[in-house]
């Protein structure tokens, strides 16, 4: 079990006052209707250059997908409306595909306010609405149209100065002069397989870059990638809609195939001239990051090898065209990608993280990539860099030291040995923003059954105000479903190795003696993910309501999933759905120890990584899960991107058999439970061939099975009425199945 420590004095605790609310039942159709159950839980918190206020986004209490810009005036100490996104535009937005895809990659869906930018002096906001470019002056509490063509203007920002704001227009890369109104036009190639400017397709996906371009600090140049998309092989991929089917030639580097050849340029403003980096002879790589130097002349960029065992830091002079290897990381199963380097003002140093010793951590280094000393140490992970202090010579890190389960604000020395200090409170999930002057941080905290709330605090944890506190008081949606809801149960349990597997189970909400119990055990199992943490995630309710139903609801995050260090994740290294499923079988041998549990009715479902998990412990381990449901299942990796895949089952030509092995076709003979699998038929992620493939081959088999396809859904099944529907398909197969009324 997890324990709890009393609160620090100096926090705030958190309070959930007692309430006189009739109890309502939670019901599929309620989690996914307005108001949002979260309550006014904000989003992309951001302060203020000058720190006068805090922004966020917020959804409408009628729509809780169409989002307003507010802020907190820490003068004022009052929440308002900033800018009300249906005054701006209020019809239907019509996206371009590159701007749908981009949105898909960032896991981002809703209306109206999705993105915004400050300006460095703190006096103007910039977003993109509808295609276009909004201006918004604080000063007069107006906003203007800066951009105003048939165009997609997307990736949209202001130059570090704001003397421009720089974007993305049908595939070139533009600077708005915002005093003279003038643009500049800083590439002209860009077009059909040209992009310039551009994050390609696996930056998106796979490598968490969602930018081709980077100011320098001075605003005199701008970094940029071209990207030539003509060797990737382009497929023709279908999006079934209700009413029509589109075409799309799509250009998809599958696994061990080309991927699209990549420049790096370095653009003046003043005459559109380029320089262009030499990356090398060998063109089949990665440039995972670029950032410039304090000096403005000096570009680094991460260059990533295609098997990524390699990892080079590089420095790149402007002036002289001269460049050299900073630092080289390197490992025998694979690098994981980060955005934790900050170059120090004093022009003298830099500080990295690394996974060399096993664990995620950060290192000192001076500017010419002699290492001074490490940072932090020991068997935990650092999450993020947040802040540096150089004139106190402290930095700020977002980290698991005290638990794995909830990542937490520390302070350590920069220069110096010394201690690791927490400053937020445990018992809960903190994600933090800090100031810029590093005196004040937003805290954003939740807990498994307690929604978001925002407050500030001092930089060594003491409150300061709520900027949104979002209170489980009477008026809170979530207020008339609270007393049912459960707290679940944490504990540990041992994978054949011996390395510790954290879970989480939802308890049946009544349990009488004699009574067996339905399980519901919910998989992701893939790297980069954790599922089971103190935190809140939406997802909760629809295990709170199964329980409710009389399920128990489990979770294991198994060897090869994240935040637990490199050794927990290299178990899968080349050969997937192996130890996942070896443990997620230890999972079930827990389960059938608990007399409540019925070992004979325990279903598993998960989607995509998760999908593909349901579908090889049905297929492999069906004497432990008699029912499962597979949402856009990877079923082929053969069939999915280069970056990912490679990154775990290596190139296809070396590592053939783990390919074969790692698909779940030669192991679909062995289904032996009712299995349902559903695909949202515009998935251009995980392509729904996947799911077709897979379906000839148990028609082939003669194995019986169910269905769900959602016409013009992508990969995240974004909707109300989807969410809705799709839960309720859920539900309805484990009740058939399981005979629960």
């Amino acid at each position: 079990m997890l324990k709890k420590i009393k609160h620090l004095s100096w926090v705030l605790p958190l309070v959930v006052t007692t309430i006189t609310v009739q109890a309502q039942p939670l019901t599929l159709e309620r989690i996914f209707d307005d108001p949002s159950l979260a309550g006014k839980a904000p989003v992309q918190l951001k302060f203020s250059p000058d720190g006068s206020r805090v922004t966020y986004l917020q959804g409408k209490s009628d729509d809780y997908n169409r989002y307003d810009l507010w802020e907190y005036n820490l003068k004022d100490n009052k929440n308002s409306m900033l800018v009300d996104s249906a005054k701006l535009f209020s019809g239907p937005e019509n996206l371009s595909d590159e701007e749908k895809a981009r949105r898909e990659r960032q896991r981002i869906f809703g209306k109206g306010i999705l993105e915004y930018k400050w300006s460095k002096d703190g006096k103007a906001l910039l977003f993109p609405l509808n295609g276009d470019l909004y201006y918004y002056e604080l000063a007069s509490a107006k906003s203007r149209k800066l951009t105003d063509t048939e165009a997609f203007e997307t990736d949209a920002r202001f130059s570090p100065k704001g003397n421009f704001v720089s974007f993305v227009r049908e595939q070139n890369l533009y600077a708005l002069n915002l005093k003279s109104g003038k643009e500049i036009q800083l590439s002209k190639d860009g077009g059909g397989v040209i992009k310039n400017g551009m994050a390609e397709f696996v930056a998106q996906e796979e490598m968490g870059r969602m930018t081709g371009y980077w100011w320098s600090g001075d605003e005199s140049k701008i970094a940029f990638t071209r990207i030539d998309e003509s060797p990737v092989e382009e497929a023709i991929r279908n999006e079934i809609y209700a009413e029509e089917v589109k075409l799309f030639n799509q250009r998809y580097p599958f696994t061990g195939t080309n991927n699209v050849k990549i420049q790096l340029g370095v653009v003046a403003i003043n005459d559109q001239s380029v320089d262009w980096v030499d990356l090398g002879k060998d063109d089949d790589i990665y440039i995972a990051r670029a950032k410039w130097l304090e000096d403005d002349k000096t570009l680094s960029y991460q260059w990533q090898d295609r098997s990524q065992h390699t990892l080079e830091l590089r420095f790149y002079n402007s002036d002289t065209k001269e460049q050299k290897v900073a630092l080289t990381e390197t490992s025998d199963t694979w690098i994981n990608l980060h955005f934790d380097l900050q170059f120090l003002k004093d022009k003298k140093h830099f500080v990295w993280a690394s996974e060399r010793n096993g664990y995620k951590h950060l290192y000192l280094y001076r500017s010419n990539g002699k290492l001074v000393r490490q940072i932090t140490n020991g068997d935990w992970v650092v999450d993020s860099l947040k802040g540096i202090d150089e004139k106190k010579g402290i930095v700020y890190f977002a980290g698991r030291k005290d638990t794995p389960l909830e990542s937490h604000l520390y302070s350590v020395p920069l220069f110096k040995k010394g201690d690791i200090k927490r400053i937020t409170e445990q018992g809960q999930y903190h994600n933090v923003v800090i100031a810029k002057d590093s005196k004040t941080f937003i805290d954003n905290s939740s807990s498994v059954n307690k929604p978001g709330s925002a407050a500030l605090r001092k930089i060594n944890g003491e409150f300061i105000t709520w900027l949104e506190e979002n209170k489980l008081d009477k008026t809170h949606p979530l207020t008339p479903y609270l007393a049912d809801l459960a707290e679940p149960e944490y504990g540990t349990i041992k994978a054949d190795d011996g390395q510790v597997m954290h879970y989480r189970l939802f308890k049946p909400a009544t349990i009488n003696d004699g009574k067996k119990h339905p399980v519901l055990v919910n998989v992701y199992g893939g790297p980069h993910a954790q599922r089971v943490t103190n935190s809140w995630r939406s997802k909760n309710l629809y295990f709170q309501y199964m329980a409710q139903q009389g399920y128990a609801v489990f979770q294991l995050d198994n060897r090869g999933s994240y935040n637990r260090g490199k050794k927990f994740e290299d178990a899968i290294y080349k050969h997937l759905g192996v130890v996942e499923v070896a443990d997620q079988i230890k999972g079930v041998e827990f389960l059938r120890t608990l007399d409540y549990v019925d070992p004979q009715r325990i279903g598993i479902y998960g989607h995509s990584y998760g999908g593909y998990m349901a579908l090889m412990t049905m297929f492999k381990a069906g004497d432990y899960f008699q029912a499962g449901v597979s949402g856009a299942p990877v079923t082929d990796w053969a069939l999915y991107d280069t970056h990912y895949t490679e990154r775990y089952l290596g190139h296809p030509e070396t590592n053939a058999k783990g390919y074969t092995d790692s698909a779940v076709f030669p192991y679909a003979d062995g289904l032996k439970g009712p299995l349902m699998i559903y695909h949202g038929m515009a998935d251009d992620n995980v392509l729904f061939t996947h799911a077709t493939k897979l379906f000839k081959q148990l028609q082939d088999n003669e194995k019986q099975f169910e269905m769900m396809t959602y016409p013009g859904s992508k990969h995240s099944l974004r909707g109300k009425s989807v969410q809705t529907h799709l839960h309720q398909t859920i539900t309805s197969f484990f009740n058939r199945h399981f005979d629960v009324k």
